[in-house]
């Protein structure tokens, strides 16, 4: 089979005609299927499903007698800090035990860099004429959401496959407007590359020209394997200590994707001094968390292999999702030459890069067919892919059965938009 590239017009005008027969198919049976976010499935969570009956009536104190049914514990129970100081890759008293949401977490920390200022600056941002922040892409829309509602500038930096083009991230941040980078350095959101040692070195040693910068770093996927890989992440707290920059690095975490999504805890890590500025903003607005649930967690994972073995049993769930998307792509794709996806070892995404310009046309056509994807241009700041080429594509929620029929259908549309584009006399 040739590459479209190379088909002649009246081959590609002959496909076209198959694929329309085969879309107007699809429509008929009247899909109704979701990859728009990447959501644990139910039986995903119903490996969690014994938390709920913990800690128990009687069984609510924690190790150090304290009553975890009462206020207080800003910084989480030690216990929690002790259990994920391995996962942070922090010492237990320079982490902070929140609720549910890693995300409710950061948008703190920019709140009070806007409004009272970060350790090593001179002003709170909101002072500032102008705050932008870098975002690697293709990134994490709700990074670029959260950021954009508070007026920071987004600023796109292209990822390499090992994090970040640091030749442009040192360039951009001689100018004292750029106070910080969003990373997920771990099977980055949706690229699924680890960032390389190097990445982490240059971060560290990154010369700045706001003394405030910050490295807001979401490892929101450090124990989401899908293979038997381990990939070697730099710890970002060491480099930058190691630099001299120890305030730099801010460390988030969650549990969302490990036991309950709407009912796990999240972390941040830092500096000492990065902990006590936290800790003093965040005492203003609550006067503890919710240390049952953290109680809860404890006894339920008991140790990192307890983690490690629960998580485990998510890859023997989601990993056969994933490779039946490479497989459809593969399958239905390859042959064709103009698309290319990611093969991820871990994270809960794949990437797929379509024809340029059919990104947008592809999410309608599925759309059309009773397919929900997430929509182009998601994957960039303010939701503009220049290329309008990069989908992110969400195995995790639908069931395998589910998977399958979806990925078809994506690489159906993606090659239908691909036809529709060079008969226009495009691509």
């Amino acid at each position: 089979m040739s590459s479209l590239a190379h088909m002649s017009a009246e081959a590609i005008s002959a496909l076209h005609r198959d694929l329309t027969r085969e879309y107007e198919a699809l429509k008929d049976r009247k899909l109704s299927l979701d990859m728009t976010r990447g959501k644990p499935a139910p039986e995903q969570l119903d490996l969690a499903s014994g938390m709920l009956a913990l800690p128990g009536n009687r069984d609510h104190l924690t190790e150090s007698g304290e009553d975890a049914r009462n206020y207080g514990g800003l910084q989480g129970l030690a216990e929690v800090r002790n259990l994920f100081a391995p996962v942070l890759g922090a010492p237990a008293a320079q982490i902070v035990v929140g609720n549910n949401s890693s995300l409710a977490m950061m948008h703190d920390v920019l709140v009070y860099a806007l409004l009272r200022g970060l350790p090593g600056g001179s002003r709170p941002w909101s002072k500032e004429e102008e705050v932008s922040i870098l975002c690697p892409v293709p990134g994490y829309d709700r990074h670029f959401a959260l950021a954009e509602s508070f007026g920071i500038k987004l600023i796109p930096v292209q990822l390499t496959g090992e994090g970040p083009d640091m030749d442009e991230v040192e360039r951009l941040v001689a100018d004292a407007r750029v106070k910080a980078i969003w990373c997920v350095p771990q099977y980055s959101n949706p690229s699924g590359e680890t960032y390389g040692g190097d990445t982490v070195e240059r971060l560290a040693r990154l010369k700045t020209a706001a003394s405030d910068f910050r490295i807001l770093w979401d490892n929101a996927y450090a124990l989401h394997h899908l293979s038997d890989e381990r990939p070697h992440l730099r710890n970002i707290l060491d480099a930058c200590t190691e630099a001299g920059h120890p305030d730099r690095p801010i460390v988030f975490a969650s549990t969302s994707k490990v036991t309950l999504a709407g009912a796990g805890l999240a972390f941040l890590a830092g500096s000492p001094a990065t902990v006590r500025w936290y800790l003093d903003s965040v005492g203003k607005r609550t006067i503890g968390p919710d240390k049952l649930n953290q109680l809860r967690h404890v006894r339920f994972l008991k140790d990192y292999k307890g983690i490690s073995d629960h998580m485990e049993k998510h890859r023997a769930l989601i990993a056969p999702k994933f490779a039946a998307v490479e497989a459809a792509f593969e399958g239905r794709l390859e042959p064709y030459g103009f698309a290319s996806w990611t093969k991820p070892a871990g994270g809960y995404f794949i990437i797929l890069d379509v024809l340029p310009g059919t990104a947008g046309r592809v999410v309608t056509l599925a759309k059309a067919a009773g397919l929900a994807l997430t929509p182009a241009g998601s994957t960039h700041p303010y939701g503009k892919d220049p290329l309008d080429r990069t989908l992110r594509i969400a195995p995790t929620y639908p069931s395998l059965a589910e998977v399958r029929q979806a990925a078809e259908a994506v690489a159906l549309c993606t090659l239908l938009a691909a036809c529709e584009k060079r008969i226009a006399g495009e691509g």
